[in-house]
C-alpha cells in the first residue's frame, strides 16, 4: 500500500502528548562530533538527502513511515535495513516500505569519509530529520549514539503526507458498506473529486494525495488533521480517527496548533528513543543490508 505517513503523524501526535516515560541512555546530540576527524557526518547525510528529495519530493513520506517501522516493536535499531528470505522487511506490513537505497547511498557516504564508525539505526534518524526540514517541517536536533540490532525476523507491525492509490478508497467512493452509495462520512464535493480520478472500473490504478492542500501533498504541516477535521480524510481510517473518541482530542489538537512542526520534531525525538541499543550492545555494521556476523 503506497499510504504512506498521515497515521504515522498521528501516532507521532499521540507519542508527543500522551508519552514522556522514553528512555534516552547514552544517545547525545552531536555524538560523532569529533569521532571522525574533520569530517561532519551530520552533513554527509544532508548532501545525499537533499540531493535525493529535489528528485523526488515523496522522499519525505518514505523515510517517515521507514523510520516508524523500524522503531515500533522492536525499537530503533535498524533491523527493518536487513536483506535475508525471514528479515524484517519480509513482514507483510513491511512490503511495501521504501527508502532502503537512500539510507544505502548515505552509508557509503560516511563509510568513506569515516569507516565503521556511524551507525545505520542513525542514519535512519538523520536522514529523516533532514527530509522534514526540507518538507517544511522544521529542523529538530537529532540524538545519535544508536548502535545497529544483531537480529532481524519478520514480524507483525502506519498520513500529513503520501498517497493512495484508488484501489484502497473506490469502496468509500462508490459502494460503501454495500450500500451503493459513497461514504456519507466524506464531503460529497471530495467525493465527487476523487470519484473522476477513481471511476469504478478503471483499469489502471491510478494515486490520490492524502493531503488534499493542493500547495503541501509532500509538506509535513498539519492540513491533514484539518482536513479530517472537515470530513476530508482519504482513507477510512483517516476519517475514523477524527470521530473516535480515543483519538478525536489529538486530531482537534493538533488541527489547530500553530507550533505544528516544533511539535513534530518533539515526537520525532522521542520515537528514535524508543528500544535504542547503546555503549557495547549490538554492532556498527559495516553494511546496512547485513549483520557483521
Amino acid at each position: 500500500m503506497k499510504a504512506e505517513a498521515a497515521f504515522l503523524t498521528l501516532a507521532l501526535g499521540f507519542i508527543s502528548v500522551n508519552f514522556s516515560g522514553f528512555c534516552y541512555g547514552a544517545l547525545q546530540v552531536g555524538f560523532y562530533r569529533g569521532k571522525c576527524g574533520f569530517a561532519d557526518v551530520e552533513a554527509i547525510v544532508a548532501g545525499v538527502i537533499t540531493a535525493q528529495f529535489f528528485r523526488d519530493p515523496s522522499t519525505v513520506a518514505a523515510l517517515l513511515r521507514l523510520q516508524f517501522h523500524d522503531c515500533f516493536v522492536n525499537g530503533c535499531d535498524a533491523s527493518i535495513l536487513v536483506d535475508g528470505i525471514s528479515s524484517e522487511k519480509t513482514a507483510i506490513p513491511n512490503l511495501s516500505v521504501r527508502g532502503y537505497e537512500i539510507i544505502d547511498q548515505a552509508k557509503i557516504a560516511v563509510e568513506n569519509a569515516c569507516p565503521g564508525v556511524v551507525s545505520c539505526a542513525d542514519l535512519i534518524a538523520i536522514a529523516t530529520r533532514d527530509v522534514v526540514f526540507l518538507s517544511g517541517g522544521g529542523r529538530y536536533d537529532v540524538q545519535t549514539g544508536r548502535r545497529d540490532g544483531l537480529v532481524s525476523v519478520a514480524r507483525k507491525c502506519a498520513h500529513s503526507v503520501g498517497f493512495a492509490h484508488c484501489s484502497f478508497i473506490r469502496d468509500r467512493l462508490f459502494n460503501f458498506e454495500n450500500t451503493g452509495r459513497p461514504d456519507p462520512s466524506m464531503d460529497p464535493f471530495l467525493a465527487n473529486i476523487l470519484g473522476s480520478r477513481c471511476p469504478p472500473f478503471a483499469t489502471v490504478d491510478n494515486t490520490v494525495n492524502l493531503d488534499q492542500n493542493s500547495f503541501s501533498p509532500f509538506t509535513i504541516s498539519n492540513t491533514y488533521y484539518q482536513n479530517v477535521m472537515l470530513h476530508r480524510g482519504i482513507l477510512q481510517i483517516d476519517q475514523d480517527i477524527g470521530t473516535d473518541p480515543l483519538t478525536k482530542p489529538v486530531v482537534t489538537n493538533l488541527a489547530s496548533a500553530f507550533d505544528f512542526p516544533a511539535r513534530f520534531g518533539a515526537a520525532m525525538v522521542k520515537m528514535g528513543a524508543i528500544g535504542v541499543l547503546t555503549g557495547t550492545q549490538g554492532e556498527i555494521r559495516r553494511s546496512c543490508r547485513a549483520t557483521n556476523r
